[in-house]
């Protein structure tokens, strides 16, 4: 295979590992009643544990002292092997710990697979805004297609959908050893200050205004993201609780599938990334994502599942610009800003503040608002006021971001990052 085909298969394998379970562990955990709602917050939140701790690490190891592909592929061999001991849990408290041991290898090889991918594709001269989006987009593909084998193969409930992604966990960390090496790029000065040598000099980057405001607004988007993955399906489900719609309304029923259009519109919008990254630069296209995060939000506020089910489905589409527009182009704005010596960590940050910091308070506020001040006692949930609540967050988010970041737009120095 070529170039592009190796790291496609890359992109494909790094989230059907993950998209095998994500979905469904909690119709795992609830259908084996192995604890309360609470546990299984719990357990939800080591992603975001995970994704503060451990992204600037493996960044600084793959800058500093080991092959990227290399760290990469010992990463998902040691994720595969936490999963195999799922099947053997049965309480949600040893549970907790074993999926945050795998999460603490998983959720680094987001931003290394990234960092992988870059380095590789321009030591080729290949143009990483043209020939990446194409790329991640089968990332996308391969999520959706371990969802479907999950749910076809009846693994939805029980434990086998944590050995489907085991299996291939350890299947793509062996095929990582096989890719073109990814060698550290920075040399040591004999005089290097011990931060130097840690490479901790990466952190280095929250001092300059524009790169400390583009990872504070990661965050934010962060939290609007974990907003969606924690409330989307349950949103539509509670629908059943409406006697105009039931439990045998089509969206009550097929809640998870009519979701997986959110997925389904990434595959389409990351294809469009590097028409908007050219024609508008990475600002304009950064804030047209915190824009569809308003209508993501919006339309569900409106949407019902008789004449407003349009609305919850144009706001599935919407999200693919939602997610695709700040994550794709914040790691290329990462990738043309930084040198080449703090590369891997400085996408390992974005990983940190968008998936760890930004997720963290999203899910642990948006939770103690909701059952503060939009939940009643019987645990009926105000959906409509809930996302107009947070169709204003990303509003407040869009205006300031608009405001005070600054970035000038350049089509020649998108079309050629820093070496």
């Amino acid at each position: 295979m070529n170039i592009k085909s190796r790291l496609t298969v890359l992109s494909f394998m790094q989230f059907f590992v993950w998209g095998a379970w994500l979905i469904t562990i909690a119709t795992y955990f609830f259908s084996n009643k192995m604890g309360n709602g609470a546990q299984f917050g719990a357990i939800f939140s080591t992603l975001a544990i995970s994704s503060i701790i451990m992204p600037p690490l493996t960044g600084i190891l793959a800058d500093r002292w080991m092959n990227a592909e290399k760290l990469y592929g010992l990463l998902h061999i040691l994720y595969g092997a936490a999963l195999f001991f799922v099947p053997f849990v049965k309480d949600a408290d040893t549970l907790y710990y074993v999926i945050l041991v795998a999460m603490l290898f998983y959720m680094p090889t987001i931003s290394l697979s990234n960092a992988v991918s870059y380095t590789i594709l321009k030591r080729n001269n290949y143009d990483v805004i043209k020939v990446f989006p194409p790329i991640r987009v089968w990332g996308t593909i391969g999520f959706i297609a371990a969802m479907w084998i999950t749910n076809l193969s009846g693994s939805k409930a029980n434990a086998n959908q944590f050995i489907i992604a085991a299996v291939a966990a350890v299947a793509l960390g062996i095929y990582s050893f096989t890719l073109p090496p990814c060698p550290p790029q920075r040399t040591m000065a004999k005089d290097a200050s011990l931060a130097e040598q840690l490479g901790l000099t990466a952190f280095k980057l929250f001092a300059k205004y524009k790169v400390a405001l583009f990872f504070i607004f990661s965050m934010f988007l962060g939290a609007a993201l974990q907003l969606t993955n924690m409330y989307g399906d349950t949103f539509l489900d509670d629908f059943k609780n409406v006697p105009a719609y039931g439990p045998e309304s089509f969206v009550v029923k097929y809640s998870t599938i009519i979701m997986s259009i959110s997925q389904i519109s990434e595959t389409v919008f990351i294809l469009t990334i590097p028409f908007f990254l050219k024609r508008f630069g990475i600002k304009k296209v950064m804030l047209f994502s915190m824009i569809a995060w308003v209508l993501r939000f919006g339309l569900f506020a409106y949407g019902n599942p008789a004449d407003g089910l349009w609305m919850i489905i144009l706001s599935c589409i919407v999200y693919g610009m939602a997610f695709d527009f700040f994550n794709i182009s914040g790691s290329l704005f990462v990738e043309t800003t930084t040198s080449p010596a703090i590369r891997s960590s400085a996408q390992g940050m974005f990983m940190m503040m968008t998936n760890g910091v930004g997720a963290f308070l999203g899910s642990k506020i948006s939770g103690y608002v909701i059952d503060q001040y939009f939940s009643s006692a019987d645990g009926a949930k105000d959906w409509h006021n809930i996302w107009l609540y947070f169709a204003l967050y990303a509003a407040v988010v869009a205006v300031l971001f608009a405001l005070l970041f600054r970035h000038k737009h350049n089509p020649d120095e998108i079309g050629n990052p820093a070496h």
